[in-house]
């Protein structure tokens, strides 16, 4: 796997570090454990300028180059998923319920390599701004650190993020310009009936059956309302009703995620989802309420920073393994909002082809690691160079 030489040294240590955040996972905001790990690992580099408890537990530590010049922001996610850990790795979660099963320990891992790098030689000019974010998966971490200042705060001009890819060959780096990853919503439906006993139907009003209703509509939203030259996915993907089965329950309640690339088909699926719930809930008797919640915009690369970037990775990587024309993604990630901010790009890294991220099974291939870290350190020195 191609890496700076200096990197590739101390690979073993990297793995180390990311099988241990591996270990103990943390949800969202509260990665305190993981904050701590980093910041002594911080430390330890000899790296001072550490702030803490920003977005609760994230950290921005700041390297000096040589001369004056730009702070470039580099950004990893270290937060983990509310599932259990199926991958039957020795190393895998000891903690039920929580696993890192998207691979942020090892994009946290990634950042950690470069920090070291960058800290020993300061082959570069002006600052680099390390951003170790919790809460991407929900709850919004980097719009947390945004809004707490984080861009004006450490003068931050540009930013850069990678994510592994477990559905590309590893060692692969894939971007492109504009719209890469999908604006997120996320929805509640809640149906309101009369319960009673299953045995005497007419004497309630079934929630279940209305609720089935709306949610045979909401699924021809995307193929009737929207145009097909367009990216709309409406997905349902919770239901829950009942408790037994010679009951007809209260209420129904249905949830779901909505993923785009422009606003107005946000707007789209709000409407339609609305104008089902009142009419379905007119036509059956029922009441259903809508809760309707806008989440991340869509992540859209900076199309000169994306084409340095690649760039950059090709150096590392050679020609044939670079590619800068990536398909868009229907998923989406938070390090949206500091590129609403700021000019930048987000990569992904192959890791080989495996279980998909937010699978059980899914573990973050090692390998990779020193790839990352190099290519985070290669944007810093080639973005900015010493005289």
């Amino acid at each position: 796997m191609p890496a700076l030489n200096a990197i590739a040294d101390f690979a073993d240590e990297m793995t180390a570090w990311r099988r241990h955040l591996h270990q103990y996972p943390e949800i969202g905001f509260e990665c305190h454990n993981t904050a701590a790990f980093v910041v002594e690992r911080l430390r330890e580099m000899g790296i001072t300028e550490i702030h803490e408890g920003i977005a609760k537990t994230g950290i921005v530590a700041i390297i000096e180059g040589q001369g004056a010049g730009p702070t470039i922001g580099l950004r990893a996610d270290m937060d983990a998923l509310p599932m259990n850990d199926e991958s039957g790795a020795e190393y895998a979660s000891t903690i039920p319920g929580r696993a890192h099963t998207c691979g942020h320990d090892g994009h946290t891992t990634m950042l950690l390599g470069a920090a070291r790098y960058l800290n020993e030689t300061r082959n570069f000019r002006g600052r680099v701004a390390l951003i170790f974010q919790p809460a991407e998966e929900g709850g919004g971490g980097g719009e947390v650190m945004v809004q707490e200042g984080i861009m004006d705060t450490f003068d931050i001009a540009e930013v850069y993020g990678l994510h592994n890819a477990p559905d590309i060959e590893a060692g692969r780096i894939e971007t492109r310009p504009g719209p890469m990853l999908a604006g997120v919503a996320e929805f509640k439906i809640t149906v309101t009936g009369k319960g009673g006993h299953a045995a005497s139907p007419h004497e309630c009003i079934d929630p279940v059956a209305a609720a089935m209703q709306i949610g045979t509509a909401i699924n021809t939203i995307v193929s009737r309302n929207a145009d097909p030259i367009d990216q709309l996915v409406i997905s349902l993907t919770m239901f829950e009703a009942g408790t037994a089965t010679n009951i007809i329950p209260e209420t129904a309640v249905m949830k779901g995620t909505v993923r785009h690339f422009k606003p107005e088909l946000q707007d789209l699926a709000e409407t339609r989802i609305a104008e089902i719930c009142k009419g379905t809930g007119t036509a059956m008797g029922v009441e259903a309420t809508l809760e309707f919640s806008r989440e991340y915009p869509p992540t859209i690369n900076d199309a000169e920073k994306t084409a340095f970037a690649a760039e950059v990775a090709r150096e590392l990587a050679g020609d044939d393994m670079v590619s800068d024309d990536a398909n868009m993604s229907m998923a989406s990630e938070d390090i949206s909002y500091m590129l609403n901010m700021r000019p930048g790009c987000y990569l992904n890294v192959g890791q080989g082809i495996g279980p998909i991220c937010h699978h059980p099974e899914f573990d973050f291939n090692d390998e990779i690691a020193p790839l990352g870290a190099s290519l985070f350190a290669r944007l810093v020195e080639r973005a900015q160079p010493l005289e």
